[in-house]
C-alpha cells in the first residue's frame, strides 16, 4: 500500500495565521508611528502580534470533535498527539493565560452606551452614533488602523472587517480608556 506525499502534508492556512506588524520601518506604516507607539503599549499585545503557525488541518480537527460543557463552562475536543488521541479542556481561564490578558472574572464585558459612544468621538469616528455597529471607515486613519487591528486579530469571523460588532467597541473603549475589560470571557464566548 502506497501513501501519496500529499495526504501527509499539513496545510499552512494563511487566513489563520494574521497577526498585527508594528514596524514603523515598513514604509506603509510610517503614516501610523503615533498610534502604533500608543498599540506597542496595550495589554493585550501578545494576542494581536504573536505569530504562531496554525494549521487548517488541526483547526477542523478540534472543531470537529469539539463540545461545549454549559456545566462546567468548558470547549472539550479529541486531538491526536503521537498517535494517540488526548482530550484537550478549554476554559476561560486558560485562555487568560496563553494569551497574557490582563483581565480576570470579574472585569466588565460590557460598557454603558454614552461611555462607548464618547470613547468613539474621542476616536473621531464621523458615522451614524446610533447605529447598532460601527464602521471603522468612519474613523480617522490612525484609529481606522487601531480598530482595524482589534476586529482582525479578535475576531471571530472570516470576513466582513469594516464591521465593529458591540463587543469590539467595547474593547476599544477599554483600551483607549484604559480600563479593565474581560478579553478573556468574550474570546471563549466567541469560541
Amino acid at each position: 500500500m502506497t501513501i501519496s506525499c500529499e495526504a501527509l502534508i499539513v496545510k499552512f492556512d494563511l487566513l489563520h495565521n494574521i497577526c498585527c506588524v508594528y514596524d514603523e520601518k515598513i514604509p506603509k506604516m510610517a503614516v501610523f508611528k503615533e498610534i502604533l507607539e500608543f498599540m506597542k503599549r496595550l495589554p493585550i499585545q501578545k494576542a494581536l502580534s504573536n505569530q504562531h503557525n496554525v494549521f487548517k488541518s488541526h483547526i477542523e480537527r478540534f472543531w470537529k470533535h469539539a463540545k461545549y460543557d454549559e456545566e462546567g463552562k468548558v470547549i472539550i475536543s479529541i486531538v491526536s498527539l503521537n498517535g494517540e488521541d488526548k482530550d484537550i479542556v478549554i476554559t476561560e481561564q486558560l485562555v487568560r493565560e496563553v494569551l497574557d490578558f490582563p483581565d480576570d472574572e470579574k472585569s466588565p464585558t460590557k460598557f454603558l452606551e454614552r461611555i462607548v459612544k464618547g470613547c468613539m468621538l474621542r476616536m473621531g469616528y464621523n458615522g451614524p452614533l446610533n447605529s447598532e455597529n460601527y464602521l471603522k471607515s468612519c474613523f480617522s486613519k490612525p484609529y481606522k488602523f487601531f480598530s482595524h487591528s482589534i476586529v482582525h486579530a479578535l475576531s471571530h469571523r472570516k470576513g466582513g472587517y469594516d464591521v465593529m460588532r458591540d463587543y469590539q467597541m467595547n474593547m476599544v473603549t477599554a483600551l483607549v480608556l484604559n480600563m479593565k475589560y474581560n478579553f478573556s470571557k468574550i474570546i471563549f464566548h466567541y469560541m
